[in-house]
């Protein structure tokens, strides 16, 4: 019975950042110049992405760099570039939640 349930997902934040300046970026878009505040950022996760504490938007990392060369996640108290996948109203002072979806187990 249990193998038939719809899987449950709780949400696990691994890292937040705050957006200090936006730059625009020709073919790119806006890429948000960030600060990692807490935990770390890693390519590819999940996002939400907040404004006065109200969620704006939720997607993806789709570029993360580090001075000129492309990492796969940076750690608190290190400054990036963030582009976001399919959102470009970005603004100094927003911050950057990035999460994982882990599954919670049924007994």
């Amino acid at each position: 019975m249990v193998g038939m349930l719809e899987p449950e997902f709780t949400e696990v934040v691994t890292g937040e950042a705050e957006v200090r300046e936006v730059f625009r970026v020709p073919k790119v878009g806006a890429v948000a110049g960030c600060m990692v505040t807490n935990g770390q950022i890693t390519r590819g996760s999940k996002v939400r992405f907040l404004r006065d504490g109200t969620i704006i938007w939720k997607g993806e990392v789709s570029s993360l760099r580090r001075f000129k060369e492309d990492v796969r996640e940076v750690a608190a108290g290190y400054e990036c570039g963030v582009g976001l996948s399919d959102f470009q109203d970005l603004k100094a002072g927003d911050v950057i939640e990035t999460f994982d979806l882990e599954e919670v187990r049924r007994d």
